[in-house]
Protein backbone atom coordinates (compact mmCIF):
# COMPACT_ATOMS: atom_id res chain seq x y z
CA UNK A 1 0.00 0.00 0.00
CA UNK A 2 1.38 3.39 -1.04
CA UNK A 3 2.07 6.01 1.65
CA UNK A 4 3.13 9.42 1.70
CA UNK A 5 6.20 10.76 2.71
CA UNK A 6 8.69 13.33 2.04
CA UNK A 7 12.13 13.65 0.34
CA UNK A 8 14.77 16.02 0.70
CA UNK A 9 16.58 16.90 -2.46
CA UNK A 10 19.91 18.81 -3.05
CA UNK A 11 20.06 19.99 -6.87
CA UNK A 12 21.45 22.65 -9.00
CA UNK A 13 20.03 24.49 -11.61
CA UNK A 14 20.64 27.34 -14.12
CA UNK A 15 18.01 30.57 -12.98
CA UNK A 16 17.91 33.78 -14.84
CA UNK A 17 17.85 36.91 -12.84
CA UNK A 18 15.24 39.69 -14.25
CA UNK A 19 18.26 41.79 -14.73
CA UNK A 20 19.65 38.95 -17.18
CA UNK A 21 16.48 38.20 -19.19
CA UNK A 22 16.42 41.99 -19.96
CA UNK A 23 19.64 42.05 -21.17
CA UNK A 24 19.67 39.25 -23.59
CA UNK A 25 16.17 40.72 -24.76
CA UNK A 26 17.90 44.05 -24.65
CA UNK A 27 20.98 42.46 -27.01
CA UNK A 28 18.70 40.83 -29.59
CA UNK A 29 17.35 44.13 -30.05
CA UNK A 30 17.81 46.33 -33.37
CA UNK A 31 17.25 49.98 -33.28
CA UNK A 32 14.29 50.28 -34.28
CA UNK A 33 13.11 47.75 -31.96
CA UNK A 34 15.36 49.02 -29.35
CA UNK A 35 13.68 53.19 -29.88
CA UNK A 36 9.85 51.35 -29.28
CA UNK A 37 11.46 49.18 -26.07
CA UNK A 38 13.21 52.87 -24.40
CA UNK A 39 9.49 54.76 -25.24
CA UNK A 40 7.89 52.24 -23.40
CA UNK A 41 10.14 52.27 -20.49
CA UNK A 42 10.49 56.18 -20.57
CA UNK A 43 6.69 56.33 -20.04
CA UNK A 44 6.05 53.42 -17.29
CA UNK A 45 9.27 54.34 -14.89
CA UNK A 46 9.02 57.41 -13.89
CA UNK A 47 12.73 57.46 -12.86
CA UNK A 48 13.87 57.69 -16.63
CA UNK A 49 13.82 60.96 -18.63
CA UNK A 50 14.74 61.96 -21.55
CA UNK A 51 17.60 64.62 -22.30
CA UNK A 52 15.65 67.54 -24.04
CA UNK A 53 17.06 68.94 -27.67
CA UNK A 54 17.34 72.51 -26.13
CA UNK A 55 19.30 71.08 -22.81
CA UNK A 56 22.45 72.61 -22.40
CA UNK A 57 25.64 70.11 -22.46
CA UNK A 58 27.96 69.09 -19.80
CA UNK A 59 30.70 72.03 -20.95
CA UNK A 60 28.25 74.46 -20.87
CA UNK A 61 27.31 73.67 -17.04
CA UNK A 62 30.39 72.31 -15.78
CA UNK A 63 30.49 75.21 -13.14
CA UNK A 64 27.10 75.47 -12.36
CA UNK A 65 26.84 71.67 -11.32
CA UNK A 66 30.23 71.59 -9.67
CA UNK A 67 29.05 73.67 -7.41
CA UNK A 68 25.33 71.73 -6.81
CA UNK A 69 27.06 68.34 -6.61
CA UNK A 70 28.91 69.43 -4.21
CA UNK A 71 26.52 71.07 -1.82
CA UNK A 72 24.33 68.28 -2.56
CA UNK A 73 26.66 65.65 -1.12
CA UNK A 74 27.74 67.66 2.11
CA UNK A 75 23.62 67.26 2.27
CA UNK A 76 23.67 63.65 2.14
CA UNK A 77 26.53 63.47 4.30
CA UNK A 78 24.96 65.08 6.96
CA UNK A 79 22.30 62.56 6.23
CA UNK A 80 24.26 59.68 6.50
CA UNK A 81 25.58 60.74 10.19
CA UNK A 82 21.60 60.45 11.30
CA UNK A 83 20.77 57.00 9.76
CA UNK A 84 22.08 54.65 7.92
CA UNK A 85 20.70 53.19 4.19
CA UNK A 86 22.31 50.48 2.33
CA UNK A 87 20.97 51.90 -0.57
CA UNK A 88 22.27 55.42 0.08
CA UNK A 89 25.42 54.02 -0.14
CA UNK A 90 25.20 53.76 -3.61
CA UNK A 91 27.71 55.85 -5.14
CA UNK A 92 25.05 57.21 -8.46
CA UNK A 93 27.79 60.39 -9.14
CA UNK A 94 30.90 57.69 -9.60
CA UNK A 95 28.93 54.69 -11.54
CA UNK A 96 26.36 56.20 -13.32
CA UNK A 97 27.64 60.22 -14.22
CA UNK A 98 27.09 59.46 -18.00
CA UNK A 99 23.30 58.81 -16.98
CA UNK A 100 23.00 62.15 -14.69
CA UNK A 101 24.83 64.77 -16.22
CA UNK A 102 22.62 66.63 -19.19
CA UNK A 103 24.75 64.83 -22.08
CA UNK A 104 26.86 65.31 -24.77
CA UNK A 105 25.37 64.82 -28.20
CA UNK A 106 27.99 63.94 -30.81
CA UNK A 107 27.82 64.82 -34.25
CA UNK A 108 25.75 62.42 -36.42
CA UNK A 109 27.68 60.15 -38.38
CA UNK A 110 25.17 59.28 -41.20
CA UNK A 111 23.87 61.22 -44.15
CA UNK A 112 19.92 62.70 -43.86
CA UNK A 113 17.66 60.22 -45.67
CA UNK A 114 14.86 61.46 -47.44
CA UNK A 115 11.77 60.32 -45.58
CA UNK A 116 9.30 58.95 -47.16
CA UNK A 117 6.08 61.08 -47.31
CA UNK A 118 2.66 60.25 -44.98
CA UNK A 119 0.89 60.56 -48.58
CA UNK A 120 2.11 57.04 -49.26
CA UNK A 121 1.32 55.40 -46.57
CA UNK A 122 -2.43 53.74 -45.75
CA UNK A 123 -3.81 53.15 -42.35
CA UNK A 124 -4.59 49.51 -43.50
CA UNK A 125 -3.67 48.15 -46.63
CA UNK A 126 -6.47 46.43 -48.66
CA UNK A 127 -6.82 42.15 -48.23
CA UNK A 128 -8.09 39.77 -50.35
CA UNK A 129 -10.97 38.78 -48.40
CA UNK A 130 -12.01 42.50 -48.23
CA UNK A 131 -11.14 43.00 -51.77
CA UNK A 132 -14.26 39.85 -52.19
CA UNK A 133 -16.38 40.59 -49.58
CA UNK A 134 -16.58 44.46 -51.42
CA UNK A 135 -17.77 42.52 -54.87
CA UNK A 136 -19.85 40.14 -52.76
CA UNK A 137 -21.80 43.13 -51.60
CA UNK A 138 -22.68 44.74 -55.21
CA UNK A 139 -24.26 41.30 -55.90
CA UNK A 140 -27.84 40.26 -55.49
CA UNK A 141 -28.13 37.32 -53.97
CA UNK A 142 -30.21 35.04 -51.23
CA UNK A 143 -29.43 35.29 -47.74
CA UNK A 144 -27.79 31.21 -47.94
CA UNK A 145 -25.79 31.75 -51.07
CA UNK A 146 -24.43 34.82 -49.62
CA UNK A 147 -23.24 33.15 -46.38
CA UNK A 148 -22.15 30.16 -48.14
CA UNK A 149 -19.89 32.74 -50.33
CA UNK A 150 -18.77 34.32 -46.98
CA UNK A 151 -17.73 31.25 -45.66
CA UNK A 152 -15.78 30.20 -48.66
CA UNK A 153 -13.97 33.84 -48.99
CA UNK A 154 -12.79 32.80 -45.18
CA UNK A 155 -11.29 29.43 -46.07
CA UNK A 156 -9.17 30.76 -48.66
CA UNK A 157 -5.42 30.78 -48.33
CA UNK A 158 -2.99 33.11 -48.83
CA UNK A 159 -2.54 32.34 -52.95
CA UNK A 160 -6.24 32.15 -53.26
CA UNK A 161 -7.08 28.47 -53.32
CA UNK A 162 -9.86 26.89 -51.76
CA UNK A 163 -8.30 24.44 -48.92
CA UNK A 164 -11.23 22.72 -47.60
CA UNK A 165 -13.37 20.10 -48.58
CA UNK A 166 -17.07 20.17 -49.64
CA UNK A 167 -17.66 17.95 -46.84
CA UNK A 168 -16.27 20.35 -44.24
CA UNK A 169 -17.51 23.82 -45.90
CA UNK A 170 -20.93 21.68 -46.11
CA UNK A 171 -20.98 21.00 -42.34
CA UNK A 172 -19.94 24.77 -41.23
CA UNK A 173 -22.86 25.90 -43.58
CA UNK A 174 -25.10 23.78 -41.55
CA UNK A 175 -23.91 25.51 -38.02
CA UNK A 176 -23.99 28.84 -39.68
CA UNK A 177 -27.95 28.00 -40.92
CA UNK A 178 -29.19 26.41 -37.74
CA UNK A 179 -32.74 27.23 -38.78
CA UNK A 180 -32.43 25.85 -42.33
CA UNK A 181 -33.85 22.19 -43.12
CA UNK A 182 -32.00 21.64 -45.81
CA UNK A 183 -30.27 18.03 -45.97
CA UNK A 184 -26.79 17.80 -46.55
CA UNK A 185 -26.84 17.22 -49.94
CA UNK A 186 -28.44 20.46 -50.45
CA UNK A 187 -26.17 21.98 -48.39
CA UNK A 188 -22.69 20.40 -50.38
CA UNK A 189 -25.12 21.94 -53.90
CA UNK A 190 -25.55 25.14 -52.29
CA UNK A 191 -21.32 24.87 -51.84
CA UNK A 192 -20.67 24.55 -55.25
CA UNK A 193 -23.33 27.43 -56.49
CA UNK A 194 -21.75 29.81 -53.59
CA UNK A 195 -18.40 28.55 -55.38
CA UNK A 196 -19.14 29.49 -58.79
CA UNK A 197 -19.97 33.02 -57.37
CA UNK A 198 -16.50 33.21 -56.14
CA UNK A 199 -14.44 32.05 -58.90
CA UNK A 200 -16.26 35.05 -61.21
CA UNK A 201 -15.03 37.46 -58.83
CA UNK A 202 -11.98 39.35 -59.31
CA UNK A 203 -9.15 38.60 -59.64
CA UNK A 204 -10.01 35.44 -61.57
CA UNK A 205 -8.90 31.91 -60.77
CA UNK A 206 -9.50 32.89 -56.46
CA UNK A 207 -12.05 29.86 -55.37
CA UNK A 208 -10.63 27.25 -57.35
CA UNK A 209 -8.77 23.89 -55.59
CA UNK A 210 -5.48 23.41 -57.89
CA UNK A 211 -3.09 25.01 -60.24
CA UNK A 212 -5.52 23.40 -63.36
CA UNK A 213 -8.31 24.96 -62.47
CA UNK A 214 -7.01 28.01 -61.04
CA UNK A 215 -5.34 28.61 -64.96
CA UNK A 216 -8.54 27.13 -66.62
CA UNK A 217 -10.64 29.41 -65.29
CA UNK A 218 -8.20 32.63 -66.30
CA UNK A 219 -8.74 31.47 -70.01
CA UNK A 220 -12.18 31.03 -69.38
CA UNK A 221 -12.62 34.96 -68.54
CA UNK A 222 -9.68 35.70 -71.40
CA UNK A 223 -12.53 34.15 -73.73
CA UNK A 224 -15.53 35.96 -71.95
CA UNK A 225 -13.37 38.89 -72.64
CA UNK A 226 -12.82 38.62 -76.69
CA UNK A 227 -16.91 37.34 -76.75
CA UNK A 228 -17.84 40.51 -75.10
CA UNK A 229 -15.48 42.98 -77.78
CA UNK A 230 -16.55 40.68 -80.57
CA UNK A 231 -19.84 41.81 -79.26
CA UNK A 232 -19.66 45.26 -79.17
CA UNK A 233 -17.99 45.59 -82.24
CA UNK A 234 -20.99 44.10 -83.68
CA UNK A 235 -23.23 46.20 -82.00
CA UNK A 236 -21.13 49.55 -83.31
CA UNK A 237 -21.49 48.27 -86.91
CA UNK A 238 -17.77 48.84 -86.76
CA UNK A 239 -15.81 46.71 -89.25
CA UNK A 240 -13.97 44.25 -88.40
CA UNK A 241 -13.42 40.18 -87.98
CA UNK A 242 -13.65 38.11 -84.95
CA UNK A 243 -10.21 37.58 -83.79
CA UNK A 244 -10.11 33.68 -84.79
CA UNK A 245 -6.43 33.25 -84.14
CA UNK A 246 -6.65 34.53 -80.81
CA UNK A 247 -9.36 32.12 -79.84
CA UNK A 248 -7.10 29.08 -81.20
CA UNK A 249 -4.36 30.01 -78.89
CA UNK A 250 -6.54 30.16 -75.70
CA UNK A 251 -7.92 27.09 -77.30
CA UNK A 252 -4.20 25.36 -77.05
CA UNK A 253 -3.94 26.49 -73.60
CA UNK A 254 -6.66 25.27 -72.32
CA UNK A 255 -6.11 21.93 -73.70
CA UNK A 256 -2.46 21.95 -72.33
CA UNK A 257 -3.48 22.78 -69.02
CA UNK A 258 -6.64 20.53 -69.10
CA UNK A 259 -4.23 17.68 -70.16
CA UNK A 260 -0.48 18.01 -70.66
CA UNK A 261 0.23 19.97 -67.71
CA UNK A 262 2.81 17.92 -66.48
CA UNK A 263 4.72 17.78 -69.91
CA UNK A 264 4.78 21.87 -69.93
CA UNK A 265 6.53 21.49 -66.76
CA UNK A 266 8.66 19.30 -67.97
CA UNK A 267 9.67 21.35 -71.51
CA UNK A 268 8.96 18.65 -73.22
CA UNK A 269 8.31 20.06 -76.18
CA UNK A 270 8.49 17.68 -78.75
CA UNK A 271 6.14 15.37 -77.06
CA UNK A 272 3.60 18.64 -76.21
CA UNK A 273 3.42 19.13 -80.33
CA UNK A 274 2.44 15.59 -80.80
CA UNK A 275 -0.09 15.26 -78.52
CA UNK A 276 -2.47 18.23 -79.07
CA UNK A 277 -1.48 17.79 -82.63
CA UNK A 278 -1.14 21.55 -83.38
CA UNK A 279 1.58 23.43 -85.43
CA UNK A 280 4.78 24.33 -83.38
CA UNK A 281 3.92 28.04 -83.71
CA UNK A 282 0.81 27.66 -81.94
CA UNK A 283 1.51 25.59 -79.03
CA UNK A 284 4.95 28.17 -78.63
CA UNK A 285 1.57 31.02 -78.97
CA UNK A 286 0.07 29.03 -76.32
CA UNK A 287 2.66 28.49 -73.79
CA UNK A 288 3.41 31.95 -74.13
CA UNK A 289 -0.03 33.00 -73.53
CA UNK A 290 0.19 30.56 -70.33
CA UNK A 291 2.84 32.20 -68.54
CA UNK A 292 0.94 35.42 -68.45
CA UNK A 293 -1.48 33.89 -66.58
CA UNK A 294 -1.31 34.24 -62.61
CA UNK A 295 -0.26 31.01 -60.87
CA UNK A 296 -1.09 32.44 -57.27
CA UNK A 297 -4.14 35.08 -58.24
CA UNK A 298 -4.65 35.94 -54.25
CA UNK A 299 -0.51 37.05 -53.80
CA UNK A 300 -1.49 40.07 -54.75
CA UNK A 301 -3.71 41.02 -51.72
CA UNK A 302 -1.31 39.26 -50.05
CA UNK A 303 1.98 41.55 -49.86
CA UNK A 304 4.48 40.94 -47.12
CA UNK A 305 4.63 44.77 -45.57
CA UNK A 306 7.41 46.08 -46.48
CA UNK A 307 9.92 46.18 -43.19
CA UNK A 308 11.73 49.05 -42.41
CA UNK A 309 15.47 48.81 -42.24
CA UNK A 310 17.88 51.21 -40.34
CA UNK A 311 21.83 50.23 -40.07
CA UNK A 312 22.65 50.03 -36.64
CA UNK A 313 25.75 49.99 -37.37
CA UNK A 314 28.30 51.46 -39.94
CA UNK A 315 31.88 50.63 -41.04
CA UNK A 316 33.64 54.09 -41.81
CA UNK A 317 36.89 54.29 -43.47
CA UNK A 318 39.48 57.02 -41.83
CA UNK A 319 42.59 57.42 -42.50
CA UNK A 320 43.17 54.15 -44.26
CA UNK A 321 41.62 51.97 -41.56
CA UNK A 322 37.71 51.37 -41.18
CA UNK A 323 36.13 52.07 -37.38
CA UNK A 324 32.86 50.57 -36.12
CA UNK A 325 30.67 53.56 -35.79
CA UNK A 326 27.41 52.99 -33.68
CA UNK A 327 24.21 54.36 -35.08
CA UNK A 328 22.49 56.50 -32.30
CA UNK A 329 20.67 58.56 -34.31
CA UNK A 330 16.97 59.06 -32.99
CA UNK A 331 17.87 57.26 -30.01
CA UNK A 332 16.40 58.60 -26.94
CA UNK A 333 19.09 60.24 -24.46
CA UNK A 334 18.36 58.89 -21.06
CA UNK A 335 19.26 59.80 -17.96
CA UNK A 336 18.26 59.28 -13.96
CA UNK A 337 15.64 62.09 -12.16
CA UNK A 338 17.50 63.61 -9.82
CA UNK A 339 14.49 64.33 -8.36
CA UNK A 340 13.39 60.92 -7.32
CA UNK A 341 16.73 60.51 -5.85
CA UNK A 342 16.27 63.33 -3.26
CA UNK A 343 12.79 61.66 -2.28
CA UNK A 344 14.91 58.71 -1.03
CA UNK A 345 17.20 60.98 1.47
CA UNK A 346 14.02 63.19 2.79
CA UNK A 347 12.59 61.96 5.90
CA UNK A 348 9.17 63.06 5.61
CA UNK A 349 8.73 60.92 2.37
CA UNK A 350 6.50 57.58 2.91
CA UNK A 351 8.10 54.19 3.67
CA UNK A 352 5.94 52.79 0.61
CA UNK A 353 6.96 55.87 -1.88
CA UNK A 354 10.42 55.15 -0.46
CA UNK A 355 10.35 51.23 -1.57
CA UNK A 356 8.42 52.19 -4.68
CA UNK A 357 11.13 54.60 -6.32
CA UNK A 358 13.98 52.36 -4.76
CA UNK A 359 12.24 49.54 -7.32
CA UNK A 360 12.04 51.96 -9.72
CA UNK A 361 15.67 52.90 -9.68
CA UNK A 362 17.14 50.01 -10.03
CA UNK A 363 15.09 49.00 -12.94
CA UNK A 364 16.08 52.08 -14.37
CA UNK A 365 20.23 51.65 -13.62
CA UNK A 366 19.71 47.84 -15.06
CA UNK A 367 18.12 49.36 -18.37
CA UNK A 368 21.30 51.58 -18.82
CA UNK A 369 23.64 49.24 -18.21
CA UNK A 370 22.10 46.91 -20.27
CA UNK A 371 21.74 49.21 -23.22
CA UNK A 372 25.48 50.02 -22.78
CA UNK A 373 26.48 46.30 -22.85
CA UNK A 374 24.27 45.59 -25.60
CA UNK A 375 26.38 48.60 -27.40
CA UNK A 376 29.87 47.18 -26.41
CA UNK A 377 28.81 43.62 -27.60
CA UNK A 378 28.26 44.48 -31.08
CA UNK A 379 30.88 47.02 -31.14
CA UNK A 380 33.71 44.23 -30.02
CA UNK A 381 31.76 42.08 -32.71
CA UNK A 382 31.66 44.56 -35.17
CA UNK A 383 35.12 45.17 -34.41
CA UNK A 384 36.46 41.41 -35.14
CA UNK A 385 34.34 41.65 -38.33
CA UNK A 386 36.04 44.25 -39.83
CA UNK A 387 39.63 42.89 -38.92
CA UNK A 388 39.02 39.48 -41.06
CA UNK A 389 36.70 41.29 -43.36
CA UNK A 390 38.91 43.86 -44.24
CA UNK A 391 39.41 42.46 -48.73
CA UNK A 392 35.31 42.49 -48.86
CA UNK A 393 35.38 46.47 -47.54
CA UNK A 394 37.88 46.86 -50.20
CA UNK A 395 37.19 44.98 -53.07
CA UNK A 396 33.56 43.36 -52.78
CA UNK A 397 31.93 40.10 -52.33
CA UNK A 398 34.34 38.27 -54.05
CA UNK A 399 36.68 39.10 -51.14
CA UNK A 400 34.65 37.53 -48.66
CA UNK A 401 36.15 35.20 -46.21
CA UNK A 402 34.43 32.48 -44.23
CA UNK A 403 34.04 33.41 -41.00
CA UNK A 404 31.81 30.96 -38.11
CA UNK A 405 30.53 32.57 -35.09
CA UNK A 406 32.47 30.44 -32.00
CA UNK A 407 35.47 31.54 -33.68
CA UNK A 408 34.36 35.54 -32.37
CA UNK A 409 32.79 34.36 -29.35
CA UNK A 410 36.18 32.45 -28.27
CA UNK A 411 38.18 36.04 -29.26
CA UNK A 412 35.45 38.00 -27.82
CA UNK A 413 35.35 36.28 -24.49
CA UNK A 414 31.69 35.39 -24.57
CA UNK A 415 29.00 32.46 -25.19
CA UNK A 416 28.46 31.55 -29.25
CA UNK A 417 24.74 32.52 -28.61
CA UNK A 418 25.47 36.08 -27.10
CA UNK A 419 27.24 36.68 -30.83
CA UNK A 420 24.47 35.41 -32.18
CA UNK A 421 21.54 37.60 -30.39
CA UNK A 422 24.35 40.43 -30.93
CA UNK A 423 24.04 40.35 -34.75
CA UNK A 424 20.55 39.06 -35.54
CA UNK A 425 18.25 41.56 -37.66
CA UNK A 426 20.62 44.31 -37.57
CA UNK A 427 21.99 45.34 -40.37
CA UNK A 428 25.61 47.53 -41.38
CA UNK A 429 26.22 50.14 -43.87
CA UNK A 430 29.50 50.00 -45.73
CA UNK A 431 31.28 50.72 -48.76
CA UNK A 432 29.76 47.91 -50.60
CA UNK A 433 26.38 48.43 -49.51
CA UNK A 434 23.93 47.51 -46.80
CA UNK A 435 24.19 44.26 -45.98
CA UNK A 436 22.89 41.87 -42.60
CA UNK A 437 25.50 40.97 -39.95
CA UNK A 438 24.78 37.62 -40.27
CA UNK A 439 25.96 37.79 -43.88
CA UNK A 440 29.72 37.84 -42.55
CA UNK A 441 29.23 34.85 -40.83
CA UNK A 442 29.67 31.50 -43.29
CA UNK A 443 30.81 28.40 -43.40
CA UNK A 444 33.81 27.35 -45.94
CA UNK A 445 34.61 24.56 -48.09
CA UNK A 446 37.72 23.65 -49.52
CA UNK A 447 38.60 26.18 -52.01
CA UNK A 448 41.84 27.33 -54.44
CA UNK A 449 45.23 27.67 -53.45
CA UNK A 450 44.11 25.94 -50.19
CA UNK A 451 42.35 28.51 -48.64
CA UNK A 452 38.75 28.52 -47.24
CA UNK A 453 35.61 29.32 -49.67
CA UNK A 454 32.72 30.41 -48.28
CA UNK A 455 29.38 29.11 -49.26
CA UNK A 456 27.59 32.34 -50.27
CA UNK A 457 30.55 32.51 -53.23
CA UNK A 458 30.24 28.32 -53.90
CA UNK A 459 25.74 29.59 -54.78
CA UNK A 460 27.45 32.30 -57.09
CA UNK A 461 29.38 30.08 -59.11
CA UNK A 462 26.77 26.98 -59.15
CA UNK A 463 24.34 29.73 -60.44
CA UNK A 464 27.13 31.24 -62.94
CA UNK A 465 27.46 28.14 -64.57
CA UNK A 466 23.90 27.30 -64.84
CA UNK A 467 23.39 30.48 -66.11
CA UNK A 468 26.41 30.17 -69.07
CA UNK A 469 25.08 26.19 -69.94
CA UNK A 470 23.40 25.42 -73.18
CA UNK A 471 19.79 25.45 -72.79
CA UNK A 472 19.39 22.37 -74.82
CA UNK A 473 22.06 20.56 -73.39
CA UNK A 474 21.87 21.29 -69.59
CA UNK A 475 24.97 19.92 -67.30
CA UNK A 476 24.15 17.62 -64.64
CA UNK A 477 24.88 18.00 -60.81
CA UNK A 478 28.01 15.69 -61.52
CA UNK A 479 29.39 17.69 -64.55
CA UNK A 480 29.37 21.01 -61.96
CA UNK A 481 30.77 19.23 -59.28
CA UNK A 482 33.48 18.53 -61.47
CA UNK A 483 34.23 21.62 -62.69
CA UNK A 484 34.55 23.61 -59.66
CA UNK A 485 36.43 20.59 -58.95
CA UNK A 486 38.83 21.43 -61.67
CA UNK A 487 38.70 25.30 -60.45
CA UNK A 488 40.65 23.72 -56.98
CA UNK A 489 37.04 23.94 -55.18
CA UNK A 490 36.94 20.14 -53.79
CA UNK A 491 33.05 20.02 -53.74
CA UNK A 492 31.14 16.98 -53.82
CA UNK A 493 27.44 16.11 -56.50
CA UNK A 494 25.35 16.13 -53.29
CA UNK A 495 26.53 19.14 -52.42
CA UNK A 496 26.03 20.65 -55.72
CA UNK A 497 22.63 19.75 -56.18
CA UNK A 498 21.48 20.75 -52.19
CA UNK A 499 22.94 24.21 -52.83
CA UNK A 500 20.83 24.41 -56.35
CA UNK A 501 17.83 23.16 -54.78
CA UNK A 502 18.79 26.24 -51.99
CA UNK A 503 18.95 28.21 -54.61
CA UNK A 504 15.50 27.44 -56.36
CA UNK A 505 17.32 26.32 -59.71
CA UNK A 506 15.26 23.29 -61.19
CA UNK A 507 16.96 20.48 -62.12
CA UNK A 508 19.00 19.16 -65.74
CA UNK A 509 15.95 17.50 -66.74
CA UNK A 510 13.52 20.62 -66.03
CA UNK A 511 16.15 23.40 -67.65
CA UNK A 512 16.26 21.69 -70.73
CA UNK A 513 14.58 23.16 -73.56
CA UNK A 514 13.63 21.22 -76.73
Amino acid sequence: MLQPHLNVKLSQRQVLTPGLVQMVSVLALNKLELKDMINGELVANPVLEEIDESTETLDERSGKEGTRERSAEDVAGEADHKEKDPFDEIDFGSYFQDYLDPGYRTASNFEELDKPSFEQFLSQPSTLTDHLAWQLGSLTLSDDLKTAAELIIGNLDENGYLTASSEELGASLRAALPGSQKTSAEYLALIEQARSVVIHLDPPGVGTRDLRECLLCQLDALRHELEIAEARRAKTLVEGQFDDQRILIIDTACLIVSQHLALLQKKDMRELVRLCRRPVERVNEAIDLIRTLDPRPGQRYSEVETRLIEPDVAFVKRDDEYVVVMNEEDLPALRLNKSYRRMLREKTVDRDVREYVKERYKSAIQLLRNIEQRKNTIVRTCEIIVRRQHEFLERGVESLHPMMIKEVAEEIGVHPSTVSRAVANKYVHTAQGVYELRFFFSEGVGGPEGGDLPLLLLKRRVKKLIEEEDPRKPWTDDYLAAELQRQGIQVTRRTVAKYREDMQIPSTHQRRQR
